[in-house]
């Protein structure tokens, strides 16, 4: 396992050593909840550039191994990589199969050759990674000249209904937070990769109260991890002041929660 000693950017992002923690608790429950993280992951398949075939790829933070087993079907005959920084994610997905070999490490700090894959994927992991700049530098380094990374993450704007409605109970930070769209406009532009796609699009789930939506945060291993959370159990008083203040948010179809996902494809220069 890579050093996970970073300091989180800007003091908002977690530490990536609750961030495993965190995802390796979650293992069982994860793909029962995963409805998002399927929609995104099969969305960015889609973004690929057409009838492009890849002798090796990677699937950077592969968590149960969901889009490790279709990359596999994918791309038949290609050798197949997964990693991930959350030991119980590889210890579910490994016996599942879809890749060679399931690697423990850091997507800020490739344990790969130079120049050894020609497709990294990666389908909400980085989002977790305080040095983004990192991430690209890494990938740049492993694709091949012409190779592709594609990724999906989150930004500003997400999960915004559930901060404004904790904004209206008290000051502390209940809900993760996440980089600018623009952030990652300026890094990618900046990475020495050429940019392919890159947009963001909202997902709007809806939930039939409050308590479902954290059930689901909990269950995938992404309820609140950034420094500043309050500490202990919260009271029922903060509890019943943020299910009134999400009520506000209701449409016909439930309590709607904002995913707004970045989604980038980029190519290593031949």
């Amino acid at each position: 396992m890579t050093d996970l000693s970073l300091p989180p950017l800007l003091g908002g992002l977690p530490d990536k050593r609750q961030v495993a923690a965190s995802f390796s608790r979650a293992a069982a429950s994860y793909d029962s909840v995963a409805d998002l993280q399927r929609a995104v992951g099969h969305e960015l398949l889609r973004r690929l550039p057409p009838e492009r075939s890849f002798a090796c790829w990677l699937d950077i933070g592969c968590g149960t191994g969901y889009f490790t087993r279709a990359l596999a079907e994918h791309f038949p005959g290609a050798q197949g990589l997964a990693l991930d920084i959350a030991e119980g994610m590889l210890d579910h997905a490994r016996p599942l199969g879809g890749a060679q070999y399931f690697i423990a490490g850091d997507a800020e700090r490739l344990p790969l050759r130079s120049d050894s894959c020609d497709l990294l994927f990666s389908s909400l992991a980085v989002q977790w990674c305080a040095d983004f700049a990192s991430v690209l530098r890494e990938a740049h380094r492993v694709l091949r000249p012409g190779g592709v990374l594609a990724f999906a993450s989150l930004c500003v704007g997400t999960l915004q209904e559930l901060r404004d409605s904790w904004r209206q109970v008290d000051g502390m930070v209940h809900v993760n937070r996440f980089r600018e769209l623009g952030t990652y406009q300026q890094l990618c532009a900046a990475s020495g990769l050429r940019i392919l796609n890159l947009q963001s699009r909202p997902h709007v789930l809806h939930y039939p109260d409050v308590r479902s939506l954290t059930h689901e945060l909990k269950a995938l291993g992404a309820h609140n991890l950034n420094p500043g959370r309050p500490g202990g159990l919260t009271g029922r008083a903060r509890i019943m002041g943020l299910i009134d203040a999400y009520e506000g948010f209701r449409q016909p179809q439930g309590l709607p929660a904002t995913y707004q996902a970045v989604y980038a494809v980029l190519e290593k220069p031949q």
